[in-house]
């Protein structure tokens, strides 16, 4: 999704021209899976993560632009939303003390946005849903003026035919009964209340089901550990609501069609995978093309000429449904690699904590792709899903389906079996004693202490209310301590209460 799309509308021969496209990328992409053509030098990590800009009143601050202007850096981009900005991380070997460098880059990089953005009358905010976004923020307007965000944003709105609706139920807030959520949106601005951190994972071609399917397994985990977006629209819903409302916010489905049982383009999955192929051969043969602009590359006359395809059509509709892991075919200098991007996480809530769940992500996903016995052969993908979905739903309070453990809470799992493997998975993707120790520790405290973004936001908010403020005033000031607490750096297990 990161290249030009033109601002125009599709005719039906444009579609049919672009399935061709696509299905002449499989037969190479095919091709080359065959032959090995791909490069893995070494074992190299990135990350991406978007990020929020709030005024002085704790309030969206829609001026995305002019920040960037401001902090005049390549690595800071625009996002979505007007509210909205994204750093890109340089890609980085995993191994040694690369993780303690790239906590010191990202360190590094934010205070210089954040000064570029107070010249602009704005403040940075790492958090997975900004709690004082109104319905107000969610129309048309508010999306970054950029051509691919207006014409994705009309092709959406267009498959869909109606309204999008946000409906959730949430998690009861200390002893009241649960708030229930029912909005509507005529855009995918919702879309941008969902601000994440995605991990990026090189590997060899031969090894990318068993990375995939491992990720699969870890991604309810995940998201129970790392759970950041309790509060959306001034309602507390799920510990990490970003989850539901990603797949709301982009739904091209009416009633009807998800009753029929069509798949959502933000996507889990179905099934277990053999090869990287069968993530993208799935993408063709189930989602319409959103933005089906071909181009001139015939990708299997590349190949017979011996030059690596770019795959552009493969590639950008690819970028138009969301996998929480997503494959990725890329190339640099015009060699080819794979990439897995795990979009699980949240942004925040401090940069350690950032680091260590990439570090938790890499070293427990390695560990399970060597088991003798998969993981993924001894438990159904529907079980992986509904994992998924309970730990954003409940967060520490979730309970997980594990093989040899059967339910158990996150917590508890990570503590006597996960966190032993992720230190093994690290020490043999080459990481230091000093990074493994930094950061799976602050993994087991946040676990000893139960406490992660989510709980830490709601149980500031509950207790702001029951000294006497509403849930407007909570909010704002919950905001703002969580934003000074996550300024110093410390992980969000150590937070003092809100």
């Amino acid at each position: 999704m990161g290249r030009h799309v033109d601002d125009r509308s599709f005719k039906p021969i444009d579609r049919q021209r672009y399935r061709n496209k696509m299905q002449r990328g499989l037969d190479a992409l095919a091709r080359m899976l065959a032959d090995g053509e791909f490069s893995f030098p070494h074992q190299q990590m990135g990350l991406e993560m978007e990020l929020c800009l709030v005024d002085e009143h704790m309030q969206p601050s829609m001026n995305n632009v002019v920040v960037l202007e401001k902090i005049s850096e390549a690595i800071f981009t625009t996002e979505l939303g007007q509210q909205n900005i994204e750093l890109n991380v340089e890609p980085r070997v995993l191994a040694g003390d690369s993780a303690l460098r790239l906590e010191e880059g990202v360190r590094a990089a934010l205070r210089r946005a954040d000064a570029g953005a107070h010249d602009a009358g704005a403040k940075i905010a790492m958090i997975g849903s900004l709690p004082t976004l109104s319905s107000l923020h969610f129309d048309p307007s508010t999306l970054t003026s950029n051509p691919r965000y207006s014409v994705l944003n009309d092709q959406i709105i267009m498959a869909r035919g109606e309204e999008m609706l946000l409906d959730m139920e949430g998690v009861p807030l200390a002893d009241a009964g649960p708030e229930r959520l029912r909005s509507y949106a005529d855009s995918i601005a919702p879309e941008s209340a969902c601000t994440s951190v995605q991990l990026h994972l090189q590997v060899a071609p031969e090894d990318f089901a068993a990375h995939w399917n491992a990720a699969q397994c870890l991604a309810g985990v995940q998201v129970a550990l790392g759970a950041n977006s309790p509060f959306l629209l001034g309602k507390a819903l799920w510990h990490e609501t970003r989850i539901p409302l990603f797949l709301q916010a982009t739904d091209t489905r009416p009633t009807e069609l998800r009753n029929q049982g069509v798949r959502p383009r933000v996507w889990f999955g179905e099934r277990w995978i053999t090869s990287i192929f069968d993530l993208f051969e799935e993408n063709v043969r189930y989602f319409p093309a959103l933005l089906p602009e071909p181009e001139e590359e015939d990708p299997v006359a590349a190949l017979d000429n011996g030059r690596a395809p770019k795959l552009n059509e493969l590639r950008l509709h690819n970028g138009t449904i969301w996998r929480w892991n997503r494959p990725v075919y890329d190339l640099v200098d015009g060699v080819p690699h794979l990439r897995i991007e795990n979009r699980v996480l949240p942004a925040g809530p401090s940069v350690v904590d950032i680091v260590a769940n990439a570090m938790f992500f890499y070293g427990a996903q390695r560990a399970l792709t060597e088991h003798d016995r998969p993981l993924w052969t001894q438990m159904s993908f529907a079980a992986a899903e509904e994992n998924f979905y309970a730990g954003a739903r409940h967060g520490f309070d979730a309970h997980l389906y594990w093989p040899g453990s059967g339910w158990v809470r996150p917590d508890e799992l990570v503590l006597r079996r996960l966190l032993p493997m992720a230190h093994e998975g690290l020490a043999a993707c080459g990481v230091s004693d000093e990074a493994r120790s930094r950061y799976l520790g602050v993994i087991e405290q946040r676990c000893l202490n139960r406490r992660n973004g989510a709980t830490w936001q709601r149980d500031a908010v509950a207790r702001l209310e029951a000294d006497g403020a509403d849930r407007h005033a909570a909010l704002t000031s919950m905001l703002r301590r969580y934003i000074e607490l996550a300024d110093n750096g410390d992980p969000v297990h150590s937070w003092p209460a809100g």
